[in-house]
């Protein structure tokens, strides 16, 4: 599955995991990406859209 946003265009980001010892180690933060079908410009379409866009009303879901 894609890991980016067709709204707002979020992909994956790099980090560090830093534990109590502060051990460093490379980490991605992945956003958290669903499948919808969605109507955009009038038509229905099946779109990837993260979770933060679906909640913020950005998408007009179809069911």
């Amino acid at each position: 599955m894609s890991r980016i946003c067709a709204i707002c265009g979020k992909t994956p980001s790099a980090g560090r995991n830093v534990s109590h010892s502060h051990r460093v180690t490379n980490r991605t933060f992945v956003p958290n990406v669903q499948k919808v079908t969605a109507k955009i410009d009038g038509k229905v379409k099946r779109v990837n859209v993260c979770t933060k866009c679906m909640k913020a009303g950005k998408v007009e879901r179809v069911y």
